[in-house]
């Protein structure tokens, strides 16, 4: 089991900057390969970025590549989201995921292979 919970979200201006936590316990984090997802309501919780084991890889959806960037420390057992440029339509709840992979390259994008979910953090960007 892993229990993750994050933090660092708010309200901000548009052109600003925020960090994201997410925390996780309970497992070996180094085994899991890690994933932000956001939701705004009436919609699909969407991809924002996943970032294999080692932290090495990462990988973006279109809408924030260039502007967000993901990072994990594993001897914090922490993931983090570093947003840059937030827009109004960045405005969603966050929320960081957690999959199991053998590979230690390997990076997980798809929503439904997750296996665990914090339970989110609120991020709201005002024009």
């Amino acid at each position: 089991q892993v229990q993750l919970v994050e933090s660092g979200g708010g309200l901000v201006q548009s052109g600003d900057s925020l960090r994201l936590s997410c925390l996780a316990s309970g497992a070996t984090f180094s085994m899991y390969g890690m994933g932000w997802f956001r939701q705004v309501p009436g919609k699909e919780r969407e991809f924002v970025t996943g970032i294999s084991r080692n932290g090495e890889r990462t990988y973006y959806a279109d809408s924030v590549e260039g502007r967000f960037t993901s990072s994990r420390d594993n001897a914090k057992n922490t993931v983090y989201l570093q947003m840059n440029s937030l827009k109004p339509e960045d405005t969603a709840v966050y929320y960081c995921a957690a999959k199991l992979l053998w590979s230690k390259g390997a990076i997980e994008s798809r929503r439904d292979e997750f296996n665990y979910w914090g339970q989110g953090t609120q991020v709201t960007v005002s024009s």
